[in-house]
């Protein structure tokens, strides 16, 4: 069952939607128009009791310009492009700085906050952006969709797809924060994570890679076997201390375009809620939400602190615009970017 609600204007006027998708059990998944964002989803713990498992805000108008980009689909680029540049075809475009000397989602302009355009497909919401050759930087007219389903088993699927006039570079996910135990109980140091990735991208001091992969083996970036977040969290490690935390890249093992591989699992610390995220992007990016005090009051009114919630971002490489070694991000006129994103909770 599909609900559509209005939940407020934006700054523009324009109309901003809640879109919630309940499945029998009752379990239910909430979506809004401001960067076709997941606002919740709630899920039984292992006693069966429900409980939103997402940050989010009480307030449409919050999820304008907020810091953490809680729950929505940042673009036209996700991640970080090196002192906003990039060279293609032969001709550089400049993009705007938002984070040190980088861009960063696209900019302070971003898809992220923008309102989309909704609509309810038979059993999915759909979103559209139309991106404007020159917005931002970017070159070309882009289309982007974001079309979520919310299963009967509890999985959420969400397909990104964008196609363009001219050559241009796209790079979408959902930045969406995990909290299983629930939203609001604090700290997620304490669940255990697992990655299916033996290499990472380190990265300077401004978070931009340094071109090479590691291998995780060995260091404090290792979630090949799951262990908690917080355990290693405070090493002595360069990764950790540039961003306080873990904000990094790891690539997928065995990832093949098109086709879907494991890239997470996440188990809550107290409510053995289970989460594995599948995608068929190559790489996804862990922030441990490390700057999430000061931004808006969460849904239950309590402001969120550091470490609160974990961000698993499937994506292609931070800055694969300037380093060729990265799977290629560019897409041309008559070509169709497709990914998948599927969150599986038990």
């Amino acid at each position: 069952m599909i609900t559509k609600e209005l939940w407020g204007t934006a700054p523009d006027g324009k109309e901003i939607f809640l879109y919630t998708l309940k499945n029998a059990s009752g379990a239910y998944v909430q979506l809004c128009s401001v960067g076709a964002a997941i606002v919740s989803i709630v899920v039984p713990d292992k006693a069966g009791n429900l409980a939103d498992v997402v940050i989010g805000y009480k307030n449409a108008k919050d999820y304008f310009a907020d810091g953490p980009c809680s729950g929505k689909v940042p673009g036209r680029y996700a991640n970080r492009i090196a002192k906003g540049k990039f060279t293609l075809d032969g001709v550089e475009y400049t993009l705007p700085i938002n984070n040190g000397p980088n861009h960063l989602h696209g900019g302070p302009e971003g898809f992220q906050n923008q309102v989309w355009e909704s609509r309810i497909d038979g059993d999915s919401v759909e979103f559209m952006y139309f991106s404007e050759d020159g917005e931002a930087g970017y070159p070309g007219n882009l289309k982007a969709v974001a079309h979520y389903t919310w299963g009967e088993d509890n999985s959420l699927k969400l397909i990104l797809t964008a196609e363009a006039d001219k050559p241009t570079v796209v790079n979408l996910t959902n930045h969406v924060y995990f909290n299983l135990d629930g939203e609001n109980s604090g700290s997620v140091l304490n669940h255990k994570l697992e990655l299916n990735a033996s290499q990472f991208l380190p990265t300077d001091e401004t978070l931009i890679p340094l071109g090479e992969p590691a291998d995780v083996a060995g260091t404090p970036m290792d979630f090949v076997e799951a262990k908690p977040i917080g355990q290693d969290i405070k090493a002595d490690f360069p990764a950790l201390k540039y961003g306080k935390g873990y904000d990094n890249c790891y690539l997928i093992d065995g990832a093949m375009p098109g086709q879907l591989s494991e890239a997470a699992q996440l188990w809550g610390a107290t409510s053995r809620r289970h989460l594995t995220v599948l995608t068929t992007q190559p790489a996804v990016q862990i922030y441990t939400g490390n700057w999430l005090k000061g931004c808006p009051v969460g849904k239950t009114g309590r402001e969120y602190e550091d470490y609160d919630a974990v961000a698993i971002e499937c994506q292609h490489c931070p800055d694969a615009p300037n380093q060729p070694k990265f799977a290629s991000t560019v897409l041309r006129p008559g070509e169709v970017m497709e990914e998948a994103i599927i969150w599986v909770f038990d």
